[in-house]
């Protein structure tokens, strides 16, 4: 008699206590689906990242005298589906027991319980052992409110975790946020931190996808895959961003350059969303860098935030909201996207590079993310659900736990101000304060106006006049509606009109 134990493709973790001794009457349970490839259309790394962390995963646990029963996706007894390949092995190998991780996106929790609640044989969800807070922690602490704020949240987590307090349990340096420290402009000076990742060849892995009819898009640059596969490789890229880019993290964690892709952002999110790496060890070796005077607090503030409070907090909106989450639409946006979200080729240079890198790297750091696709999406009026799931399918870290709520919440504001206080939205004299992207240019960043004037300036405007009704009331908004108010009319008409005729030629802009 055997008791089946499900692994999934983001629970990485040799450290979980499962695998701390050996079972002969346990089976591990991995399988490559096409359930899991083609629910939304992904980039070619992404899954072919996670297929070979899974098999490396999968070779560690025999190699440690675990029994693993393992469906590549080219298997001809792979029924393609979580249900089906369960159903199938059930009877195949004998189980009597059946257990899992409890799963970090709400339709595989859904598609699991309601699969356990049809079986005759015991079954038992155990927790992943990864996360700081339950998943109902943020919704416990704010139970009655009417709003909630992850600064809140985060300074809960600071205090309950004491991470950067000092002994009389206040934050060290006496703040609890150093954001305003962190956002200059990056000089270019060449101190970008080195590349170390490890090159991977999965060129035979790739090959058994594309032949197994999986889709996908961007490039898969299977003979040099440069992402941590397991979690040696992932704690040797943690040493790498404590030691070379964390002191200089904070001071530029907002700037964009069309000469570094990376600049000084860890490229963890990977192995954190995977588990390969836990947030515990990744916060404690940035907070030890910190207190060796190897960091600044600004940055080491900077980046604890980040893990320690806002990825702790989505995560506790998303299982408040969900379901339901996915389909909000608070703002009515219904354009399509436009064709450059697939190939990158756009007269606007600060698009160009942020997609373009996307799809090069199925990475973009969260500035580019936020404040140049993400800000064009919300001023385009792109309709969010379509937003959502490019950005889902596009990045090598999107899972829809911490995906959908930046997306639909902070980045499209389509949850009505749920999770942001105001729509993040900006002109091109942001984009051009934080980068070097308008240089050079097609478009003009200073014009609002005529065919050379720069996309983001009219788009601006009209979101705000169209949007005046649900967003006139925001406190935060205040100045940019006195400067509506005060604006010629026909100014503001012609603002309109430069307006309308960008939303419909999206796809020659």
């Amino acid at each position: 008699m055997t008791h089946l134990r499900l692994i999934l493709g983001d629970q990485l973790n040799p450290c979980h206590s499962w695998f701390q001794e050996t079972q002969g009457d346990v089976i591990y349970l991995m399988m490559e689906i096409r359930q899991e490839t083609d629910y939304v259309l992904h980039h070619a790394q992404k899954i072919l990242a996670i297929f070979a962390g899974m098999r490396d995963f999968a070779r560690g646990l025999t190699e440690a005298g675990h029994r693993v029963h393992y469906l590549c996706i080219d298997d001809p007894q792979n029924r393609q589906s979580l249900p089906g390949n369960l159903d199938h092995l059930m009877g195949a190998l004998q189980v009597n027991r059946f257990e899992y991780q409890a799963p970090d996106e709400w339709r595989l929790d859904a598609q699991l319980a309601e699969y356990c609640a049809g079986q005759s044989r015991p079954w038992c969800k155990v927790d992943s052992e990864h996360f700081y807070s339950a998943r109902d922690a943020a919704a416990q602490q704010f139970a009655g409110r009417k709003q909630w704020l992850m600064e809140h949240f985060y300074r809960h987590m600071r205090v309950t975790h004491q991470v950067l307090m000092d002994a009389n349990n206040r934050p060290s340096g006496g703040q609890w946020n150093y954001d305003h420290d962190n956002r200059k402009r990056w000089p270019g000076t060449p101190f970008e931190p080195e590349d170390m990742r490890v090159r991977h060849d999965h060129s035979a892995l790739w090959a058994s996808i594309v032949a197994a009819g999986v889709g996908s898009f961007g490039q898969p640059n299977a003979e040099r895959l440069a992402w941590p596969l397991n979690r040696a490789e992932a704690l040797v890229q943690l040493d790498d961003f404590i030691e070379m880019a964390l002191p200089h993290f904070g001071d530029f964690q907002d700037a964009m350059s069309s000469h570094a892709w990376r600049l000084f952002h860890s490229l963890l999110s990977f192995a954190l969303n995977t588990k390969m790496l836990n947030p515990r060890e990744v916060v404690g070796k940035a907070e030890a860098a910190y207190r060796a005077g190897l960091a600044p607090l600004a940055a080491t503030e900077g980046f604890i935030r980040q893990i320690l409070g806002w990825r702790e907090y989505v995560r506790g909106v998303y299982w408040a909201q969900m379901p339901g989450y996915e389909s909000l639409n608070a703002l009515g946006h219904s354009q399509p996207l436009p064709s450059w979200f697939w190939d990158g080729k756009t007269r606007m240079r600060c698009l160009a590079h942020a997609i373009g890198s996307s799809l090069e790297n199925a990475h973009a750091h969260h500035i580019q993310r936020l404040m140049v696709i993400g800000n064009f999406a919300l001023l385009a009026g792109l309709d969010p659900q379509e937003v959502h799931r490019w950005y889902l399918g596009v990045y090598i870290d999107a899972f829809e736990w911490v995906e959908l709520p930046n997306t639909l919440g902070m980045s499209q504001f389509a949850d009505g101000g749920l999770l942001a206080t105001k729509p993040y939205v900006s002109s091109a004299a942001y984009i051009d304060r934080m980068s070097d992207y308008c240089k050079g240019c097609h478009y003009d960043k200073k014009a609002r106006l005529g065919e050379r004037a720069c996309p983001y300036n009219a788009l601006y405007w009209d979101f705000f006049q169209r949007n005046k009704t649900q967003l006139e009331g925001n406190p935060r908004l205040s100045m940019v509606y006195r400067q509506l108010s005060i604006m010629d009319g026909g100014a503001v008409t012609a603002l309109q009109e430069r307006a309308l005729t960008l939303r419909a030629s999206l796809d020659s802009l």
